[in-house]
């Protein structure tokens, strides 16, 4: 596309953001002979290097919070600014149109460009962006995964991939009117966010905007909002496919005993399936990981993959860290770091995958209710060790919910913290149990994200087992 199609040549870009995604744009802009102006509201240390670095390329950066534009800005690109913000609410009012990164993405993208397998959803997306370029790969591919999972898009649009697995956040989706995928999927739907999209209704409409415009349209039909999301497109020109946990109905992914099969993507969807791939074959094995399995065997059994790539490229897939990754086993008792369940949502999925749990929880809860999770669980628990700024309202929870369950709170936010953690969940614990790290809440209370709060928590646990005679890892 040529770029006075996108900002108007002899104007400003202005780009919102100095992030991951802003610093993308700004270099991507300049290069095509724009001038790109970024406003960033953190003058630290990291974005003083990144402005000296784009400063060499004619990208001026301006630190500060700005009520208004630079002056000649005809198109604003933000990386994850709400809504709300005033600059973003003004210049939409100014009539200066307002888009996101993968926007500008979609449309610099050049002739015979790469098709987009996109997916969003609560919880999930990185695990089957992931899952969905292995089988690809395996397919003989040249895929790349971007987006959410860590490549900027707009990086990717020009590259040498011939076709782009997408991951999507609701705020990416927030300003992207007209990206068109050849298939999409929504993985899930619970709340989060919900300070920045304002409700949970908005913030579900949001993650549905991603099956707008695309081909075929893949959702998790045992998950309530996916699959309202879907509903519209049953009946339209679009190819409707769900995927459940359940046996499938003809146009689903599904299981039968230990198999994952399609009987979407077969000739005969009424009267035959095809086998992709069994229980064993995906790692680690929890059934939420099997969903995310088939959601990404959906996407590319849509792109014409084969049932043998999906299952090669579950063979080859190798989870991202922290997410229910088994750590050591210590006096008969397992302890896994799902470190990444940062909400409740995921950290249902994750309890559910393990009949006794000593639970540790907390961190920031962001708003969410974290009732309904604790009275599923109560069952499966033998303990709860909590820790960080929201503990108090899980023990709330837990009174109210699992009364019997033994709880242990710990204070402080020093480096000793989760060794003390650590010691108490082994405590509770006894020959058959797990320990779970599954928070159900964010880490920016205490850690700087939540590879560090894993990567705390696996030290701890081998400091653990370093110490107990007998202990193996």
């Amino acid at each position: 596309m040529d770029a006075q199609a996108v900002s108007g040549k002899g104007h400003v870009i202005c780009v919102a953001g100095l992030g991951v995604s802003g610093t993308a744009v700004a270099r991507t802009m300049a290069a095509r002979g724009e001038k790109v102006v970024v406003l960033e509201g953190r003058d630290d240390e990291r974005a003083r290097a990144l402005a000296g670095e784009l400063a060499e390329l004619g990208v001026e950066v301006r630190f500060g919070e700005s009520a208004e534009p630079p002056a000649g800005t005809s198109l604003i690109v933000t990386t994850g600014w709400p809504p709300h913000h005033p600059l973003l609410a003004d210049a939409a009012a100014a009539g200066i149109e307002v888009i996101g990164e993968v926007e500008l993405a979609w449309r610099l993208r050049p002739g015979q460009a790469a098709p987009w397998l996109a997916l969003t959803g609560t919880n999930g997306k990185t695990t089957v962006v992931r899952m969905l370029t292995s089988m690809l790969l395996a397919a003989g591919h040249r895929a790349l995964a971007v987006g959410n999972v860590g490549t900027p898009v707009v990086e990717a649009v020009a590259g040498a991939g011939d076709v782009l697995a997408v991951e999507l956040s609701s705020f990416q989706l927030h300003r992207s009117p007209s990206i068109a995928p050849y298939a999409a999927a929504v993985l899930n739907v619970a709340p989060d966010h919900l300070d920045w999209h304002g409700s949970m209704e908005e913030y579900a409409r949001v993650k549905g905007e991603i099956f707008a415009r695309a081909g075929t349209v893949v959702y998790n039909a045992d998950d309530e909002w996916a699959t309202r999301l879907a509903a519209p497109y049953e009946s339209a020109a679009a190819r409707s496919v769900g995927f459940t946990l359940g046996v499938p109905a003809p146009g689903q992914l599904g299981v039968v005993e230990d198999l994952l099969v399609d009987r979407a993507f077969v000739a005969d969807p009424a009267s035959n399936a095809e086998e992709l791939a069994s229980f064993d074959d995906v790692r680690p094995f929890a059934p939420h990981n099997v969903a995310n399995a088939l959601a990404a065997a959906a996407l590319a059994r849509a792109y014409g993959v084969s049932a043998a790539a999906v299952r090669e490229g579950l063979l080859a897939f190798v989870p991202d860290p922290h997410r229910i990754a088994h750590v050591a086993r210590v006096a008969e008792v397992d302890y896994v770091d799902d470190s990444k369940a940062t909400n409740p949502h995921a950290a249902a999925a994750s309890l559910a995958a393990y009949p006794s749990i000593v639970w540790v929880a907390g961190g920031l809860l962001k708003g969410a209710d974290v009732g309904e999770l604790v009275r599923r669980a109560a069952p499966r628990l033998r303990g709860a060790v909590l820790l960080g700024a929201d503990r108090e309202r899980i023990r709330e929870a837990l009174a109210r919910h699992a009364g019997n369950v033994p709880v242990v709170e710990v204070a402080g936010q020093d480096t000793g913290v989760m060794d003390r953690v650590v010691t108490e969940a082994a405590r509770l614990a006894t020959p058959g149990d797990t320990v779970l790290l599954a928070p159900a809440g964010a880490s920016w209370d205490m850690f700087s994200g939540y590879p560090a709060r894993g990567e705390a928590f696996a030290r701890a646990v081998h400091r653990l087992a370093a110490g107990h005679d007998g202990g193996r890892v």
